[in-house]
């Protein structure tokens, strides 16, 4: 049994993937952007619930204090993500960061990343400056993945590109599949056959190259100290 904490969870991905882990017998923890509002939190599957809005660095901090009292995860899904400019900036790669940077280390790590981080830019002051594109977002936060894996050896951290799937950032009109979108996550955080065991960017459990600037280790450094000098938290 694996106890596994899963952002943005509410619906599409991340409640797929909650449900499939529950199912499946491990203690998942559930966190909801405004759980009074989604049916989901009463839900007695979940091992818990936690909330806070993911695009307020105060409310992302909360989240990491509520995260903290269950313990040491064995993973943590970074699912939550928005394509809503300039929020997208800090729930797709600052609140990944700030979570990863204050809560105790898991065992595993997912970060949701997308086939457009290939076309992000690496230009850093828009991090600092709330000018990135959904597409950066996602080259940042896939750095961040790679990143964590080189850092980190006794956690395994990997990105995911789901594909576009029909949820309410979507659109039902989405071509790929839902169901395999959210099974390479529950696979990351629990499948005793991923290979390589770190540092992976996948899509329907397929491993595949990431923009190269995402293994680069001196643009890793970069957007550390920049993402660092935003939040005022080191990542150790």
């Amino acid at each position: 049994m694996t106890l596994v904490l899963v952002t943005g969870a509410s619906s599409g991905l991340g409640y797929g993937a909650a449900k499939a882990l529950a199912d499946s017998g491990h203690d998942v923890v559930i966190h909801l952007r405004t759980p009074s509002r989604q049916a989901g939190a009463r839900d007695r599957r979940w091992a818990g619930v936690i909330s806070g809005d993911l695009s307020q660095l105060d409310e992302v901090q909360s989240v990491a204090a509520q995260a903290a009292s269950y313990g040491r995860f064995d993973a943590v899904i970074h699912n939550a993500g928005t394509m809503r400019l300039p929020e997208a900036i800090t729930v797709n790669t600052v609140a990944p960061y700030l979570l990863t940077a204050l809560m105790p280390r898991p065992g595993r790590l997912v970060y949701l990343s997308s086939s457009m981080h290939r076309g992000g830019s690496t230009d850093l002051r828009r991090v600092t400056a709330a000018t990135g594109s959904y597409s950066d977002t996602k080259l940042w936060v896939t750095t961040l993945a790679s990143t964590v894996a080189e850092r980190w050896p006794g956690t395994a951290s990997h990105a995911v590109d789901p594909g576009w799937v029909p949820t309410r950032m979507g659109g039902a009109g989405a071509p790929d599949d839902l169901v395999a979108g959210h099974q390479t996550q529950v696979w990351l955080a629990t499948g005793d056959d991923v290979e390589p065991p770190t540092g992976g960017y996948w899509h329907h459990r397929r491993l595949e190259e990431p923009h190269p600037a995402s293994q680069d280790p001196r643009f890793q450094a970069q957007l550390v100290d920049a993402l660092q000098t935003l939040t005022d938290v080191p990542l150790n």
